[in-house]
């Protein structure tokens, strides 16, 4: 999309100079707006013509029917779809009673910027309509990451050259009409008319509508308050209907006369609150927001960017590109977990209706330790829900036969929403992806309060899993059989290497918790004699190798499955499952997605360098990178590996996988995972950073196409630069007391203001490595040069 002729590159914006209606599904994803409670996705001011409408509340769904044609035991009995909740982005224009629809009539100029340093999607217009009247339109829209429930938008108009008799109309509308699916199953079920109204008002400048959702039982508010500014005379009436609350606002307009319209819209939601007690909290954010008014949120949302970007920002010499989708990537980042507050990051944040609005692992794996090193109060407060729905995790692990907690691969509330249980049920790797975030919080932070108030009972609940899920054969060893890894091309396997070292790091974390809090464990029921029990698991846990190929098997027995026949597979029978029978892809060796190599990444300290390295190279050959989630930790061990021009490709596959709707499907909203995961390629690829307990490490090497990286984090309550080109990487210690970094396996002491520098080795000449016919990264098709 970003070679597309209507966007620009620019290291702080996403430019959009044109409109393009054959683009305008991707476009609405690209310029959503969200802070983790409140998304909206960037659909025109007027409502039409859109691609998908779509306003979301995070953790408002609907409830739908999970038909199976044979019944089985334990399969869940319904799902959870995100729905789109009432609109109140809408403001419709007529001039000279003709309805400003860019259909028709002459466009003679649209630009749509979305601002990375303000937090604002601005749009500026310039219309002719069938009766040849011009008029101007400019609008700014933003989603306050300051107040919670806050939307605002502002919109002028001005005609050009002539007197115009102008009315907008500024409506919330509930139970839009939605498009049909395409039939892809990674896109949402659209569910028509889910809200049933229950109260609609209207009076002065003030609307508000109040629904219920049918099934699941949860009630939206959404209200919205006017400032309306321009020539003497203007006159303005409310109206309120079931479904639509709408202010009018009209008046006749000379040239160069400006008629602005400034729309705040708060929103709400419960499953418990009254009628009542909803509409009172939505009317009271509004008089909050009307404290500041337009310009004092504006303010609000420039200082809390100023102050993200201080600490988080990437920057990338000798690729445009790649600078502005990292910048890109992680604004989307911040906006899905900003505010979420004990509530899920979802995949696609609230960005689109895709996958039904459902959260997986990738939100611990690839989303929090983003933010664990930017903004980590919001991984705090994603890992706090998780700790909220142990109880439907509980109760799923008691329903398998199982002890502690059974977390769900994909769900909304915290109940399993996976109909296809050899994907989802099996894929018991949730828990140790839960861990594994857990544990990375708590060393990059030191907050204790929170290992022991949250972290403790999950650790305690997912250890208890994974010892009564495996077990020890006749000579000791430890088994977990029968699961599905990250792979999703792979399901039902022994042994799954990622899934038993996870879980081994998970087993030996709860029993360290468990020794650090004694008394706290009590209250689980956990004890030393329980704790010395996954000890012992961890320590037998199986780890299968091949000794003739010299490389680990993803899972027991995978090295002498049959290979999949690249060479007869076209190149349009990509992704594999769309096109083949799950059947075949399970007994064949070929990788959707990096399961092994992930595990080269997250539990590296199990690999020596060599083994690191020869099990890339084996795994590179077979993975066919079908997921979003596969190119940003191929990136990741290519780096470390050595193989830079390979990472560097799949950095910008990563980087550029909705700029450049790669997948095809961005329509359905972002790959969070995928834009979280730039930043791993850049980080932890190229800057070599990992953690080692309390210490940070860095390895850095830099493609040819960069001329310098720099990156900044927070880690235990400092801020840290690095700076790093093809001879040398510095290191900065911005704030904080005094630390400890290693370059390249060389400890170098930090102190405030105080840049260390070290020498950056030469990166080795290595053959390339082979990929799966029609699937080697195409990163460089099309780009700018």
């Amino acid at each position: 999309m970003i070679t597309h002729r209507s966007y620009a590159v620019d290291p702080w914006s996403v430019r959009e100079t044109e409109l393009s209606l054959d683009v305008l599904a991707q476009s609405e994803s690209v310029f959503a707006l969200s802070n983790g409670h409140v998304g909206w996705r960037g659909n025109l001011d007027e409502g039409e013509p859109h691609g998908l409408p779509g306003s979301y509340l995070n953790g408002v769904y609907e409830l739908h029917p999970l038909p199976y044609a044979e019944a089985g035991y334990g399969y869940p009995e319904s799902g959870q779809t995100v729905i789109n909740v009432t609109n109140g982005k809408v403001l419709r224009l007529l001039v000279d009673d003709e309805p400003f629809d860019l259909r028709y009539g002459r466009l003679l100029s649209h630009e749509r910027v979305l601002d990375l340093r303000r937090g604002v999607l601005e749009r500026t217009c310039e219309w002719c309509s069938p009766a040849g009247t011009r008029v101007k339109v400019r609008s700014t829209r933003m989603i306050s990451l300051t107040q919670r429930s806050i939307g605002a938008v502002a919109y002028e108009v001005e005609p050009v050259g002539c007197h115009v008799r102008i009315v907008v109309q500024s409506e919330l509308v509930a139970n839009e009409q939605l498009p049909e699916s395409g039939g892809d199953p990674r896109a949402a079920l659209a569910l028509q008319s889910p809200l049933e109204p229950e109260e609609n008002f209207a009076s002065g400048h003030r609307l508000r509508l109040v629904h219920r959702t049918r099934r699941s039982g949860l009630r939206v508010a959404v209200a919205a308050d006017h400032v309306v500014t321009g020539p003497q005379h203007i006159t303005t009436a409310s109206e309120s209907h079931p479904d639509l609350a709408r202010l009018t606002v009209a008046s006749v307009l000379r040239s160069g006369q400006v008629l602005r319209v400034e729309k705040l819209v708060a929103h709400g939601w419960s499953g418990t609150r009254s009628l009542p007690a909803m509409s009172d909290q939505v009317d009271a954010a509004l008089a909050a927001a009307a404290l500041d008014g337009w310009e004092g949120l504006a303010q609000e949302q420039r200082a809390c960017l100023d102050d993200f970007w201080a600490r988080a920002d990437v920057e990338v010499d000798g690729d445009e590109e790649i600078q502005q989708a990292v910048r890109f990537g992680l604004f989307h980042v911040l906006q899905a977990g900003a505010r979420a507050e004990e509530r899920a990051i979802p995949a696609k944040g609230l960005t689109g209706s895709g996958y039904d609005g459902h959260a997986f692992w990738d939100t611990e794996m690839f989303v929090l330790p983003v933010l664990t090193y930017t903004a980590p109060e919001a991984v705090a407060e994603a890992l706090r829900w998780r700790q909220n729905t142990l109880p439907a995790a509980r109760e799923r692990a008691a329903q398998l036969g199982l002890r502690g907690a059974a977390f769900p691969w994909r769900t909304i509330d915290g109940r399993e929403g996976s109909a296809y249980w050899p994907a989802g049920t099996a894929a018991f790797h949730v828990d140790a992806d839960i861990a594994h975030a857990l544990v990375r919080y708590v060393a990059a932070t030191g907050d204790e309060e929170f290992a022991r108030d949250t972290g403790l009972e999950v650790l305690v609940e997912t250890a208890r899993l994974w010892r009564s899920l495996g077990h020890h054969d006749h000579r000791g060893t430890f088994h977990i059989d029968g699961v599905t890894g990250p792979d999703e091309y792979s399901a039902i396997a022994d042994d799954n290497v990622y899934t038993n070292l996870m879980a081994r790091g998970n087993l030996l974390a709860a029993a360290e918790a468990v020794e650090r809090y004694p008394e706290e464990a009590k209250r689980f029921g956990a004890d030393d004699e329980e704790s010395a029990s996954w000890r012992d698991a961890a320590e037998a846990m199986n780890i299968p190798y091949n000794p003739e190929l010299k490389v680990h098997e993803q899972s027991e027995g995978f090295t002498r499955y049959q290979r999949w026949d690249f060479a007869r597979t076209r190149a349009d029978q990509y992704p594999l499952l769309l096109h083949f029978p799950y059947f075949d892809l399970y007994r064949k060796q070929v990788v959707k997605q990096a399961d092994l190599v992930l595990a080269l990444y997250t539990c590296g300290h199990e690999f020596d360098e060599e083994q690191i390295a020869r099990n890339f190279a084996y795994y590179e050959a077979l993975t066919v990178r079908d997921s979003s989630l596969s190119a940003c930790i191929q990136a990741v061990i290519a780096a470390q590996t050595g193989h830079l021009r390979l990472a560097y490709d799949y950095t910008a596959e990563a980087a550029l996988m909705d700029l450049e709707d790669l997948e095809h499907n961005t329509r359905d909203g972002l790959h969070i995972a995928s834009l979280a995961g730039t930043w791993l390629a850049l980080v932890a690829g190229f800057g070599g950073a990992r953690r080692s307990g309390t210490v940070l490490e860095f390895s850095p090497r830099l493609p040819e196409r960069f001329s310098r990286l720099a990156f900044r984090l927070l880690f235990r309550g400092r801020r840290l630069a690095v700076e790093i080109t093809q001879e040398q990487a510095s290191y900065t210690l911005l704030s904080g007391a005094p630390m400890t970094v290693r370059h390249h396996g060389e400890e170098a002491e930090l102190k405030p203001g105080a840049p260390v520098s070290r020498p950056v080795p030469s990166p080795p000449h290595l053959p390339p490595l082979e990929q799966p016919l029609h699937r080697r990264p195409q990163a460089d098709r099309g780009r700018k040069r």
